[in-house]
């Protein structure tokens, strides 16, 4: 068998209630651990919300203690290894630092999906257990894990008083601008306005397709990687807060890049005339889209953003056509 592949696994109605019980008490300590990973990742920036997964990891350290019990009264005190991983179709979390990359958000919504598919495993459980204590256990901690976002509530509540979530909120996005936002910015108004002089010069002195081209590809992909690397080493985030540098590289060089093939791209087409005129179109939607992104996370004003972006990506379209006209 091939490890990894729901062939090699059991299936869920095959599991004994003995086995189904030791796959929830792995399933709470796993969720425990999560909780508290997020409680650490979050305890120095946003104190309020680390308590609210800390008191959330102590409710499902009491879950796996009462299935513990459960489980020594019929079965005694060996439990088999049974974990999410070994049985076909079953629901699998998403490693931590995936979630931790996204902010405190995604790290709320997490917790939710995660109670909620606690629910039905705990309600499937119930449903396939002989024994009369163990079915009110399983259907009790079913109904827990459905209140499980009212507790989260009390206890957002609890620590989190509007100001303290107003504070963590603003936090939350402005790290979000910083981190993702401002360099992804940067990165598009670079590819998007630095390539149009050498793309457009190339088009309109050779008029040639392919070549313009494989011009537009070199300046979109040298671009990215330039500006990729020089935001990831200009800063290392430590005492600007600015966040990770490896995130800021990969947002700058990445919307750069994009940012240069967008208007690379429409001399894929054969026809010179036709793919010029898409690639203007292209160019237009791009900088529109500058101005929308600036106006919405930069609190730039909506007018001033136009001017300097669409006229100056006016005046280096421009000079790229003069420049290859001539």
């Amino acid at each position: 068998m091939v490890p990894g592949f729901s062939f090699s696994r059991r299936r869920f109605s095959d599991l004994s209630e003995q086995e189904v019980l030791a796959l929830a008490i792995s399933n709470e300590e796993d969720d425990a651990r999560i909780y508290r990973q997020y409680a650490e990742r979050l305890r120095e920036e946003y104190p309020s919300s680390a308590k609210v997964f800390d008191e959330m990891a102590a409710e499902e350290d009491n879950h796996r203690k009462w299935l513990i019990d459960e489980h020594e009264r019929r079965f005694g005190t060996v439990i088999p290894l049974v974990r999410r991983e070994h049985v076909a179709g079953y629901f699998q979390r998403q490693p931590v630092w995936m979630i931790e990359n996204l902010g405190l958000e995604r790290m709320r919504a997490q917790a939710r999906e995660m109670e909620r598919q606690a629910e039905q495993f705990y309600r499937k459980a119930a449903d396939r257990s002989s024994d009369a204590a163990t079915r009110k256990l399983l259907g009790d901690l079913a109904a827990a894990e459905a209140g499980h976002n009212d507790v989260a509530g009390q206890l957002e509540r609890k620590y989190l008083s509007g100001e303290a979530r107003e504070q963590e909120d603003e936090a939350a996005h402005r790290q979000f601008v910083l981190t993702w936002v401002q360099p992804g910015l940067a990165g598009l108004m670079d590819g998007s306005v630095s390539t149009l002089a050498p793309i457009f010069a190339t088009a309109f002195a050779t008029k040639d397709p392919q070549t313009t081209l494989l011009v537009g590809l070199a300046a979109a992909v040298g671009a990215g990687i330039s500006m990729g690397f020089t935001e990831a080493a200009s800063d290392d985030g430590e005492l600007s807060g600015r966040g990770s540098p490896v995130k800021r590289g990969v947002a700058s060089g990445l919307m750069t890049t994009l940012g240069g093939l967008g208007h690379a791209l429409p001399y894929l087409i054969s026809d010179f005339w036709t793919a010029t005129i898409i690639a203007i179109i292209v160019v237009f939607v791009e900088l529109w889209a500058i101005v929308w992104i600036q106006n919405k996370y930069m609190a730039t004003p909506f007018f001033r953003a136009t001017f300097q972006v669409v006229l100056g990506g006016a005046l280096v379209f421009a000079a790229g056509v003069l420049i290859g006209g001539g």
